[in-house]
């Protein structure tokens, strides 16, 4: 089930399961993981993409493995909000990963999050070949953590 808004997506998500964030490139998926408190993300790896039956493969085996509750994935925007080809790509992606599982699929807003990713491991004083390593799933961790920041509102408000 993809939501339509990331309410929809809370409601669907069940009770006591961590939430998966990710961020889709071309070359490599990002993997973030929530606690199932549903407070913080945490950075956890880079799948190298291959074709989508293996990618998904990798990300659903992943969610078992994890007890994985629903999946956010980074809705790359044009700066103006605009929807360009890679967020079309992205919304294909999650059609396709759709089919393969009952997990609720949600889109989060994503522009600026490698900048901020980028920006925080060179604060951190991390060499030039360990960022390239690290900057999808840490770019997938700040995704992951705005989602939950909204769901945590969410739920406060209630």
């Amino acid at each position: 089930m993809i939501a339509p808004t990331i309410e929809a997506f809370e409601a669907a998500l069940p009770a006591g399961r961590a939430v998966a964030g990710l961020d889709l490139g071309t070359k490599t998926i990002g993997v973030a993981v929530s606690d199932r408190l549903l407070s913080v993300a945490t950075p956890l790896q880079t799948i190298r993409r291959l074709k989508f039956t293996a990618d998904a493969a990798a990300l659903l085996a992943l969610c078992a493995t994890r007890e994985i509750g629903g999946i956010v994935l980074g809705l790359p925007l044009n700066m103006d909000g605009s929807e360009g080809p890679r967020a079309q790509s992205t919304r294909a992606f999650a059609r396709n990963l759709e089919r393969l599982t009952p997990l609720p699929i949600a889109f989060w807003d994503e522009r600026l999050s490698t900048v901020a990713a980028e920006r925080a491991l060179l604060e951190a004083d991390t060499s030039r070949k360990r960022r390239a390593e690290v900057i999808d799933h840490v770019a997938a961790g700040y995704i992951l953590q705005g989602a939950l920041d909204r769901i945590g509102h969410l739920r406060r408000n209630r």
